[in-house]
């Protein structure tokens, strides 16, 4: 045989067996969105005559100018226990769609009225074992929801450690994702190269926007139950591909994942996809949540609270101290005092009993801060009384004997299955109670202000309190505030502490307009301005008017314009009241324009209170605006408004 011919039949041989090695025959299942802007197209890949293995995956599209644009190509699914694997699936049924059509009312956010409106499908699998599991797929108009489910198949608890469900992000994607922290207190940097300067481990939410269509999209998760421990993303091995794990074990609890009998249901995978107006609007989070657990409600009240820590980090161990602030709510008419760290030993005229009969002779309702005393490295006092449901039940029932209204639990130790328990527990506990609920140095919102709606806000931010902690916040205060709205408070409440107009231990360079529109900006039911006293009474008469009566929970809200770390136009609505906020983010000074043609009037009042001649006063007027005319607003740098619009 001539080298030739023999070349020849080596390249037949060698493409007939890579022809076979490769040959698949491939099922597809779409599911599309109410609306029809959105597709979800399952993928099940069975490997033709050389073995039985398959594997599964999903793409995403979005309607764009009559075509389907793809959003996320080749998104791996798959989970793995102790001693199963569910990477190498086998299809037994893709389920037929289903239409969820849910209605339901929240007492905060950034909507009154929800609606749970989605098709959802169940593909049912087995793996080499012949264990089963399930994959719910649902597609909602503003993205994306999937979770994985065990039936029974076994008797004993089983160790859900690890997932295999992958997102790819094509390559030069911009991207907004916070490094992974315990506490979720960092910044949201822009990237487009999916590199970090830590680890390659970052932190939901994740916001990212397509390249080639107006199209962006968040990656969080919800309905976190005692069984779930907490995820995040690992992009360590490709820059582009955003693998979820969950949170390593600790010292006291070295478990990752889950352990749980069977059946079992995993978290909520979240996607909201869409404009940015659709993906800050989004009520996502909420609406694959479990519903509200608690009948009676009436004693759930969101409001704004005065704090003392910012100004005073000892200030609440203080007696008097405690009276300046409960006099300062009493003066801004707002509902709450917060009695922060170390009232246990307070001093200095009077204990915490005489501080609380203070603020409720004042009509005044008090709330007090805990450490959950989980962690190793924080000794803050009052400590672990939070911990055990016996010690829990006991301290409530002496906070309902006094007259207190709500608790802030702080320092918790990290995302694992543990601490997931033991927020729910709390909450639980709390709401037998009848106490408001404030979470702090903790996991992000994962829905459970629609399960437990006594929760009323979560830190998980680098909010103002870092001014007390070093100098970072002065120079990137601006950008991260306008970040802030469209990564982390898309998914919850945001406990930021905002609107100071002095400085605590590191100055800050927003002006004061920009300060102002923070409480409309930001959303938290409960609302802790952390200012001191002195500062808001020295407040010309119309912001502070205004910060009397700002609402903390919204009825509605809309984006009317920005771009993350630049700036941000939110408008919310209370009653028949639309209240706007305005940030400038950037070191130049900017007209910050939006229209209010939603209102579907032909005209309308709009009292705005904006940046003065400088970043320290302000400057009030009333503007009359004509449907199809834009309002325009002067901005300082970092500057900012406020407007009512009746």
């Amino acid at each position: 045989m001539t080298l030739r011919k023999s070349f020849i039949l080596y390249v037949l041989v060698t493409s007939l067996c890579c022809s076979m090695a490769y040959a698949q025959k491939i099922q597809s299942y779409p599911i599309i969105s109410p609306n029809g802007k959105i597709k979800l197209v399952f993928e099940y890949h069975q490997q033709a005559k050389i073995d039985s293995s398959a594997s599964a995956e999903f793409d995403v599209y979005y309607l764009t100018n009559g075509k389907w644009a793809p959003i996320l190509s080749d998104t791996e699914i798959g989970i793995a226990t102790q001693k199963e694997q569910f990477k190498n699936l086998t299809l037994k049924s893709a389920g037929s769609v289903k239409r969820l059509n849910a209605r339901y009312e929240m007492i905060s956010g950034k909507r009154k009225l929800c609606s749970n409106q989605a098709n959802e499908s169940t593909c049912n699998f087995v793996n080499a074992n012949g264990k089963a599991l399930n994959v719910i797929f649902r597609v909602y108009n503003d993205g994306i929801a999937f979770r994985y489910e065990f039936p029974k198949w076994s008797d004993q608890p089983v160790h859900i450690e690890d997932e295999y469900t992958t997102f790819n992000i094509p390559a030069q994607t911009d991207r907004w994702v916070q490094a992974y922290d315990p506490g979720y207190e960092d910044f949201y940097p822009y990237s487009n190269n999916g590199k970090g300067e830590k680890s390659q481990e970052w932190s939901y939410p994740a916001l990212f926007k397509h390249q080639e269509a107006p199209v962006w999209y968040l990656i969080s998760e919800a309905g976190n139950s005692e069984f779930n421990a907490a995820s995040r993303l690992v992009n360590n091995k490709d820059v582009n591909r955003y693998k979820i794990s969950y949170s390593a074990g600790r010292k006291s609890f070295p478990q990752q994942g889950d352990i749980s009998t069977l059946p079992w249901k995993s978290q909520w995978h979240t996607v909201m996809i869409g404009s940015l107006a659709t993906v800050v609007e989004s009520t996502l989070i909420t609406d694959v949540s479990e519903p509200s657990r608690i009948a009676q409600k009436d004693w759930i009240k969101p409001g704004a609270v005065a704090w003392i820590y910012w100004a005073y980090n000892h200030g609440s161990k203080d007696y008097q101290k405690a009276v300046g602030y409960t006099n300062l709510a009493k003066t801004m008419s707002w509902p709450y005092v917060l009695i922060d760290w170390e009232w246990d030993v307070m001093g200095n005229g009077g204990k915490l009993e005489d501080a609380v009969n203070y603020a409720k002779s004042k009509g005044i309702k008090p709330l007090i801060w805990y450490n959950s005393g989980t962690t190793d490295w924080s000794k803050d006092t009052p400590v672990d009384r939070m911990r055990t449901r016996e010690r829990r039940i006991k301290e409530f029932e002496w906070l309902n004997k006094i007259g207190v209204y709500g608790i802030k639990v702080d320092f918790f130790a990290g995302d694992q299955q543990d601490m997931m328990k033991l927020y729910l527990d709390i909450l639980k506990d709390a709401a037998d109670h009848h106490l408001m609920v404030n979470f702090h140095g903790a996991t992000i919102p994962r829905g459970w202000s629609r399960t437990y709606p006594n929760l009323m806000s979560v830190e998980a931010v680098f909010g103002a309190e870092w001014y007390n902690n070093g100098d970072v916040m002065t120079n990137k205060a601006a950008v991260h505030n306008t970040t802030l709205p469209f990564t982390r408070n898309v998914i919850g409440p945001m406990d930021y502490t905002p609107v100071t107009f002095s400085n605590s231990q590191h100055p800050h360079i927003t002006s004061y307009g920009h300060e102002l529109a923070l409480s409309v900006v930001f959303e938290s039911a409960l609302q802790h301005f952390a200012d001191r006293p002195e500062a808001y009474y020295a407040l010309p008469d119309a912001p502070k008017n205004f910060l009397k009566a700002v609402p903390t929970a919204w009825d509605e809200t809309r984006l009317l314009s920005g771009f993350p770390g630049k700036y941000v136009v939110m408008a919310r609505r209370r009653g028949a009241k639309w209240y706007i906020g305005g940030l400038n983010g950037q070191e130049d000074a900017k007209v910050l324009q939006f229209n209010l043609d939603f209102l579907n009037k032909k005209q309308a009042n709009i009292n705005i209170i904006r940046d003065g001649e400088n970043d320290k006063s302000f400057k009030s007027q009333m503007q009359v605006w004509r449907k199809g005319q834009p309002v325009k607003i002067n901005c300082l740098p970092r500057g900012g408004f406020v407007a009512v619009v009746e």
